[in-house]
């Protein structure tokens, strides 16, 4: 008998039951997969998109970033951190949105989105540099226009994109005691980013409560000339004391 006959030959009950099988077994597989998808974006890492030029040099508007949501809850953040966050409120009005992306970048966002680590809320959520912990008394600045935390400078000049002839930290002084459970955050571009300065107004007080922190940026993913880890620079901040 031939495998043509013999097919013809099997029952049509038997044929169901068999694609009842495979479909049962699709289901599984796709339910197990979205289930692992919410795990890793919920617990182990996102993707993110960087709108504008705040982040520069460390960051480049449109590239792609994988941000570590798991360490930080068992280690807390430290100074030089970048961190992703939720707006806590104000923060984002009038910012630009996220622009239309080339065929290939869009495929790439879509895969992400599949597998469950690429955050469809990115426009949302900002990233800045962690400048000061809780308890941290975080001034701008000294004479030699460096940033202060509790007393001791901190050398910047690692990752501070500044306009030429321009040594201060910040045109925008400021003296603040970070709160506790929240964050003072900085960009990397002082002139081009609204930051925890430009928002002592709100009732935060420029402060982001910890709680809004998705978790720590450690690589850049896109574009492919840029990939590679994510720099805290946590050096720069070696000859801080903790606070009183």
């Amino acid at each position: 008998m031939t495998t043509d006959s013999a097919a013809a030959s099997t029952p049509p009950t038997k044929r169901r039951r068999g694609f009842l099988v495979f479909l049962r077994d699709v289901l599984v597989i796709v339910v197990i997969a979205a289930l692992v998808s919410f795990v890793v974006k919920t617990f182990v890492v996102r993707s993110f998109y960087i709108p504008s030029a705040s982040m520069e040099r460390t960051l480049m508007v449109k590239d792609r970033i994988l941000v570590d949501e798991l360490t930080p809850r068992w280690n807390d953040y430290e100074r030089g951190d970048v961190v992703v966050f939720k707006d806590p409120g104000g923060w984002l009005d009038g910012q630009p949105q996220t622009p239309a992306q080339p065929p290939l970048i869009e495929a790439f966002d879509w895969m992400l989105n599949v597998i469950g680590i690429s955050a469809t809320d990115s426009q949302d959520h900002l990233v800045k540099r962690v400048i000061g912990l809780p308890g941290d008394h975080v001034v701008c600045c000294n004479a030699l226009g460096q940033i202060t935390v509790n007393g001791a400078p901190i050398d910047e000049l690692g990752y501070l994109n500044l306009p030429d002839g321009d040594t201060a930290a910040s045109n925008e002084p400021f003296d603040v005691v970070v709160p506790e459970g929240s964050l003072w955050l900085l960009g990397d571009n002082r002139d081009r980013s609204r930051d925890s300065r430009a928002h002592q107004d709100l009732p935060s007080g420029g402060f982001v409560p910890i709680e809004n922190v998705v978790g720590k940026a450690f690589f850049t993913t896109w574009p492919f000339d840029r990939m590679g880890t994510i720099d805290g620079h946590h050096d720069s901040f070696n000859g801080v004391p903790d606070p009183e």
